[in-house]
């Protein structure tokens, strides 16, 4: 299990027989491991260099292995670090291509083709992502929603900036609007636009995911790396972030009216809306006529805008 992390089978072998045997010494671990005691003997400076044990100075010496959990996190931690100065060389190496073949299109767009190789290549960029991932949200989904949706709360969770559009096909899906709400709550920046064009993840600004086919879920997508088409994409999400109605209710809003705007400023009609907030028709229809006479809004989409500016939607 641990050679991943660089503990090779044997050391890992005489690491757990420690903690089954917390302070005996070298001649008792040799004797239950059934190796020479010189062996283990370099055995236990593997494992002191790398963290997973103590050597006291008692008379005879006693070995302490450190708790699983610390040990196996720092161990993660520095071949993350290794891993990280990997990725930055590469980007050194990349300077050595020449221009030319930087530039030639295969070297700018990939084609991933099946939908398991697409949620892999979506799972690798999502956990290579440092700084900032942008997403145009809208089904059908290739990876598991459960597992990217938990990478994301991870990313969030290490400080990385996350802003979200979403479509109203992806508010629609049982537990959509709730899942918006829930990732609002973790830390994600979301919004809701009534016309979301396509899929879309944008990893750090240097790399974007999407699908060849916008309406249908197809075995293949583009890996599109820098070009003036990933500029492109990337103003494209800032231009529709620009048009679109914060997910996130202000303090000051009642909760249940600002699910009801994000819904309105998304286009649902008044049956969806009240299917997802568990009301009535026409309790949901008098209450939009309602907001919308407060509003001033001839449109269900400006009541979400109206709302927006005058705070009562906020991010």
């Amino acid at each position: 299990m641990l050679e991943s992390v660089g503990v090779e089978p044997s050391d890992e072998e005489a690491y757990r027989a420690l903690l089954s045997a917390p302070g005996c010494g070298v001649g008792e671990l040799a004797d239950r491991l059934g190796r020479d005691e010189q062996e283990v003997v370099a055995t236990i400076g593997r494992l002191e260099k790398l963290g997973l044990l103590t050597s006291t100075s008692d008379d005879p010496v006693r070995l302490l292995p450190t708790r699983p959990d610390v040990a196996v996190d720092a161990l993660v931690a520095v071949r993350r670090a290794e891993l990280d100065r990997v990725r930055a060389e590469a980007r050194v190496l990349l300077s050595e291509l020449s221009t030319q073949e930087q530039y030639r299109p295969e070297n700018l767009v990939e084609v991933i083709v099946g939908q398991e190789a697409i949620a892999a290549r979506f799972a690798q960029l999502l956990n290579g992502t440092n700084h900032q991932l942008l997403v145009l949200d809208r089904p059908p989904y290739a990876a598991q929603a459960a597992e990217s949706d938990s990478t994301v709360r991870g990313l969030l969770g290490d400080g990385v900036v996350v802003h979200g559009i979403y479509s109203p096909d992806s508010l629609d899906i049982p537990g959509g609007v709730d899942e918006a709400f829930s990732a609002a709550d973790a830390g994600e920046t979301s919004r809701v636009h009534p016309q979301v064009p396509m899929k879309l993840a944008v990893f750090d600004g240097k790399i974007a995911l999407l699908p060849l086919s916008v309406d249908q879920l197809v075995d293949s997508a583009l890996v599109v790396h820098p070009c003036a088409l990933l500029d492109a994409l990337i103003e494209m999400f800032w231009l529709l972030w620009d048009q679109a109605v914060p997910v996130v209710p202000a303090a000051k809003a009642d909760p249940t009216d600002a699910r009801l705007m994000t819904l309105l400023a998304a286009g649902f009609k008044d049956d969806a809306i009240a299917r997802q907030l568990a009301l009535s028709s026409r309790t949901v229809g008098r209450r939009v006529a309602e907001l919308m006479e407060t509003l001033g809004a001839r449109t269900r989409f400006q009541a979400g805008i109206h709302a927006q500016r005058r705070h009562l939607l906020e991010d």
